[in-house]
């Protein structure tokens, strides 16, 4: 019995570290998630809860791996695991089917799915409670070990600055779910619905993606100013992107003269904006070939 309990703690202990190191690596798809969810009220405060859940991961991760106070870290992982859970719950009786953002972006997971693992991991702390061994060091060791983990977060995941990124509202796009466009290589195109060239362009960029595998990341705001549906312009232009409606002036604030326009964006920065000739910019921006 003492072997599978170690096993069983050993397992909790990787799991706990996997899901810190899951978020750490794209913070910003957890502070919309902890938005989305309706925990944080802006992406500020998202962004201190996120550092403090990943910190708090990694510190109970790696106190697990230990035999010190094993049976208080097993209550305590109780508790966190039983607020987890009753919140998931929520989340699954509102009929949400998003991503829960428990393993981050690495491993998507509904929230049923996050409730039957949660079920399972508090089953494993509770074995491990009633049959680990449990060795005692001075009780400042843990909790100052913890306090440390979870501060350093501040200092390897800085805070970025979003205040002159035009697109940090963005964060759910129909057929993709939850999006941080503020992370790694992307591309956001601006269209009206009504506009020809903004169907051309749709048509453009539609063919060079199912011609060429390494086709990039592409995000489609819309604007509705007639009659034209999303399901419209898609089967005329025979393209299929993510795509977010928005407001009208919304979009004569990301548009030039006129559109289409797509922006270039990497790491939560515009790279590049492109009005015209922009499928050969993206061409020559990513080295594709068709």
């Amino acid at each position: 019995m003492k072997l599978i309990s170690k096993i069983l703690q050993l397992f909790l202990a990787i799991t706990f570290l996997f899901s810190a190191y899951s978020k750490a690596v794209a913070p910003g798809f957890f502070e919309i998630t902890l938005m989305d969810q309706g925990i944080a009220p802006n992406r500020l405060i998202a962004a201190y809860l996120t550092r403090f859940f990943i910190g708090l991961e990694f510190a109970l991760g790696f106190l697990t791996l230990f035999p010190f106070y094993i049976k208080q870290l097993m209550q305590f992982t109780f508790l966190l695991l039983g607020g987890f859970t009753l919140h998931l719950i929520y989340l699954w009786s509102m009929g949400d089917t998003d991503n829960c953002g428990c393993f981050g972006e690495m491993i998507s997971m509904t929230p049923e799915q996050s409730i039957i693992k949660n079920i399972i991991m508090l089953a494993i702390a509770i074995i491990v409670f009633k049959t680990v061994e449990t060795k005692k060091i001075k009780k400042t060791i843990p909790v100052v070990f913890s306090a440390i983990t979870i501060i350093s977060m501040w200092i390897i995941l800085p805070i970025p600055n979003h205040n002159d990124f035009p697109f940090d509202s963005f964060t759910h796009f129909e057929t993709r779910g939850r999006v941080d466009l503020s992370s790694g290589e992307k591309l956001v195109a601006i269209f009206n619905l009504d506009c020809e060239h903004c169907q051309e362009t749709a048509s453009e960029l539609g063919k060079l993606k199912r011609s060429v595998e390494n086709f990039p990341e592409i995000y489609v705001l819309y604007f509705q100013e007639g009659s034209t549906s999303v399901e419209d312009f898609e089967s005329i232009t025979q393209s299929s992107f993510p795509y977010y409606l928005i407001e009208v002036n919304t979009f004569f604030d990301l548009i030039g003269d006129s559109p289409p326009r797509v922006y270039n964006l990497k790491d939560g920065k515009v790279l590049e904006i492109w009005d015209t000739d922009i499928a050969i910019n993206l061409i020559n921006a990513f080295d594709l070939e068709h």
